[in-house]
């Protein structure tokens, strides 16, 4: 039986008992005649898992050339719909050359630690960049978003000593998460106690948030929560979650993975949402989405974040991006800042799209996001048409438990800036065969 804190957390106490008993009626199953734990399961696992439909067939495909649009996987070429790196820049030749010109100058590594040897410049302007949009004290970059957010865990709640003297001590913090946050927010605070040192409240629901606070005596309070949800495009009420915040004197980690570069302007959907999350005390990014290369970065009061060079592990312990990664971030960061009928444009047919398949009578996802979720409903059924589309050349993602709730299992769309509005229209016309078929 597999559940987290904030799947836990939404259970009534009669579901909660059910569950326990499920759990030790398994932990039982789990010993064999003998009395001793069968070891090491993972065959069946996997076993178990490709047989539900879990993985894919024949394992993982290996896939040929750049991923874009377009994508070959074993040899056949395929409209891929999966890509996260949506407006496809980092398939540019202008991109890959500025790349190339800082392997050359920068190499491909950054060689080491960043406290050992100095941080190389392509970060250095990079990380400046960030101060500039989110008008923070100091930001540090990460290889990933994923490893800012676990890095920001570990720090947060980190007791450390260089020796007697040079000590901190974090273990009193006290976590309250959105239900809804990533893996990477939830995991690292799997074994701190919930109730106690984690709580959780109702996606998006300032007055839930409030409701958690109230019950917390503590001078050590960060909220977590993210911008754009990347399951049901959800949009956070920014403004009115960091005014609780500031009201009971917590501090505010807002992950803005899905929504950095594309939100923000006046002219765009979610502005006053952006206006205000430059008043998170912390804002993580992930370079991955509107920018299209590797990365994250933690921006806010630089007493914190310098910390975190020492205090995340995922920075001092493992390498950060590459440096001509670092320089071709910053390139496209600016380049979307020169050119921002680019994303314009693209949320413009995100919208076409949405408003076609509204028509045609699909369920979407209800915040009229870039990312356009189409409801199927049961595990079973979204797994047959993953596999369908796929037969008819259309390499679609699939969200299904533990990603969603059991029995909401949905398509999750990015359509990718260079999909060609033959592209869009022959998916279209491929998901009306296979709900005709399927009746979602």
């Amino acid at each position: 039986m597999t559940t987290n804190l904030n799947t836990l957390n939404s259970f009534s106490s009669a579901q909660k008992r059910d569950f326990l008993k499920q759990l030790l009626a398994e932990k039982s199953d789990s010993l064999s005649l003998s009395g001793k734990p069968r070891q090491w399961d993972h065959k069946k696992f996997l076993d178990d898992a490709e047989a539900a439909g879990f993985l894919l067939d024949n394992g993982i495909p290996v896939m040929e050339g750049m991923s874009g649009s377009h994508i070959k996987r074993n040899g056949r070429e395929m409209i891929n719909l999966s890509g996260i790196n949506f407006l496809g820049l980092q398939q540019e030749d202008q991109f890959l050359e500025y790349f190339c010109q800082n392997t050359r100058q920068y190499g491909l590594a950054t060689g080491g630690s960043r406290l050992t040897q100095g941080v190389s410049r392509p970060h250095l302007l990079l990380e400046q960049k960030m101060n500039e949009i989110w008008q923070k004290d100091y930001t540090l970059t990460f290889g990933t978003g994923a490893l800012a957010n676990i890095g920001f865990i570990n720090a947060m709640t980190s007791a450390f000593g260089f020796d007697a003297s040079v000590t901190i001590d974090n273990q009193d913090v006290i976590f309250v998460l959105d239900r809804d946050c990533h893996w990477s927010l939830w995991n690292p605070l799997a074994h701190r106690k919930f109730g106690s040192q984690v709580f959780a409240f109702k996606h998006n629901d300032p007055s839930s948030l409030e409701q958690v606070l109230k019950k917390i005596k503590s001078s050590k309070i960060i909220v977590v929560f993210e911008t754009v949800y990347s399951s049901d495009g959800s949009v956070a009420p920014v403004g009115e979650l960091i005014d609780i915040c500031e009201r009971y004197g917590a501090l505010s980690y807002v992950d803005d993975a899905n929504g950095f570069m594309i939100y923000g302007t006046p002219n765009r959907p979610f502005y006053q949402e952006y206006q205000a999350l430059r008043r998170a005390t912390f804002i993580m990014v992930s370079f991955s989405k509107a920018v299209g290369i590797e990365g994250g970065a933690i921006s806010g009061p630089a007493e914190f974040v310098k910390s975190f060079e020492i205090l995340s592990g995922t920075s001092l312990f493992t390498a950060t991006m590459q440096p001509p990664t670092a320089a071709t971030n910053l390139e496209i960061i600016q380049h979307l800042e020169n050119n921002p009928q680019i994303m314009d444009n693209y949320l413009k047919r995100c919208s076409k799209l949405r408003e076609t398949l509204i028509n045609l009578g699909f369920h979407l996802n209800d915040v009229p996001s870039y990312i356009t979720s189409i409801v199927i409903g049961e595990d079973e059924i979204a797994e047959q048409v993953r596999r369908d589309l796929l037969e008819m050349g259309y390499c679609i993602p699939v969200f299904r438990y533990p990603a969603v709730e059991r029995g909401k299992a949905l398509i999750r769309l990015m359509i990718n800036n260079k999909h060609t509005e033959s592209d869009i229209d022959g998916f279209v016309k491929a998901l009306k065969k296979v709900r005709k078929r399927y009746q979602f």
